[in-house]
């Protein structure tokens, strides 16, 4: 493969991952995905239905990728899930800030976009400070704690984070099979749990966990198969096209939204290039925006006042530092993390659940107090 046929290759790679986050926002548009709301349903209503539909996803999602590691479409030990060193710590900080700031933000990353497409103002707004909290916790001031603190204080597993590759290691199963068995297992666990209730099973929702999780599935394979290339023709070594963190990936938002600023702000350097991230974040606004025009629900919506503003801009900060510690959201740990069966996925989504349930509490504590 020359130079040339790579540049095509990576072109089709990015226009494949800005369909799949098309589709992504169009369906989490349609079917009011949100895993704040979820959370909110059970606290406040005592509902499961919304957190029905994520697990629903979740088990597709798992499913989907660890039927494609089967067939060696793609290697799941090449993603930042599969690391053998586990930043507990890291995730149960990051969780835990992720998840109270949603709450202020009025909805996570991905539903940040979702309600743009939608016509949200403040939405726009929490992008923006989201996205540099995001970017200093990367590679700027927060960073520099991060990494000397919470990240400093891990565990590390024999050969892999990802519970399918750990068993088939320790117990020397072959890998493919412990792989196989263990994704339809949990997943099809999670998928008899969700269609369990009359109440989850109506075209909404059905559309809204198979759909989503078939979004997740698709842009692991897009990024590790069709974007996979052996040989670089300059490097000769073996690279995931048009990846952020040079292996492969699905669906994350938060530091894509950092790669997006980095994007638009240095857009004539000739040197930024744009990344399966940024392309993902335009899709999903894009395809909330077509839904919400389709079905005549768009809105322009503005803050309410100081303290409507003063709270999202907290939520939008502790979304930012904290996605980017726990090294991912509700989706790119939620989701795509928990599709690999991550060790650290779990603990960060435990994290991002009690955080949610701390926020809710909050704000039931300042309505009770106005």
């Amino acid at each position: 493969m020359d130079i040339a046929a790579l540049q095509q290759q990576q072109t089709w790679v990015l226009w494949a991952a800005f369909a799949v986050a098309t589709a992504f926002g169009f369906i989490a548009q349609r079917s009011h995905f949100c895993t704040m709301g979820a959370i909110s349903d059970i606290v406040n209503m005592g509902s499961w239905t919304r957190m029905r539909m994520w697990g629903a996803a979740v088990a597709v999602a798992m499913i989907g990728f660890h039927t494609m590691a089967w067939l060696g479409w793609i290697d799941p030990s090449q993603t930042i899930y599969a690391q053998g060193r586990v930043i507990w710590l890291s995730a149960i900080v990051g969780g835990l800030l992720f998840g109270f700031g949603m709450v202020l933000a009025s909805g996570c990353g991905s539903k940040t976009l979702v309600r743009i497409g939608g016509g949200s103002l403040k939405s726009l707004t929490v992008f923006f400070v989201m996205g540099f909290a995001a970017y200093a916790t990367l590679s700027g001031v927060f960073a520099v704690l991060r990494v000397n603190t919470v990240d400093a204080v891990a565990f590390t597993l024999p050969g892999s984070a990802a519970l399918p590759l750990w068993l088939g290691q320790v117990t020397g199963l072959e890998v493919g099979q412990t792989v196989l068995a263990m994704g339809w297992l949990v997943g099809l666990a999670l998928l008899a749990w969700a269609f369990s209730s009359a109440e989850f099973r109506t075209p909404g929702n059905v559309l809204g966990g198979l759909g989503l999780g078939a979004c997740v599935a698709a842009m692991w394979w897009v990024t590790g198969h069709l974007g996979f290339v052996a040989e670089h023709p300059e490097t000769l070594e073996a690279v995931y096209l048009a990846t952020d963190t040079g292996r492969m990936e699905s669906l994350s938002f938060t530091a894509p939204m950092a790669y997006t600023l980095d994007w638009l702000v240095l857009f004539s350097d000739s040197s930024n290039v744009l990344s399966i991230g940024v392309v993902a974040v335009f899709g999903v606004v894009l395809g909330s925006l077509l839904q919400s025009w389709l079905d005549k629900s768009f809105r322009w919506e503005g803050f309410q006042g100081t303290q409507d503003t003063a709270l999202h801009l907290v939520g939008a900060v502790c979304m930012g530092v904290g996605g980017v510690t726990a090294l991912g959201c509700t989706v790119g740990q939620g989701l795509s993390g928990l599709s690999t069966l991550s060790v650290t996925s779990f603990i960060a989504v435990a994290a991002i659940v009690v955080g949610g349930v701390a926020g809710l509490r909050f704000q039931i504590w300042l309505l009770e107090r106005g």
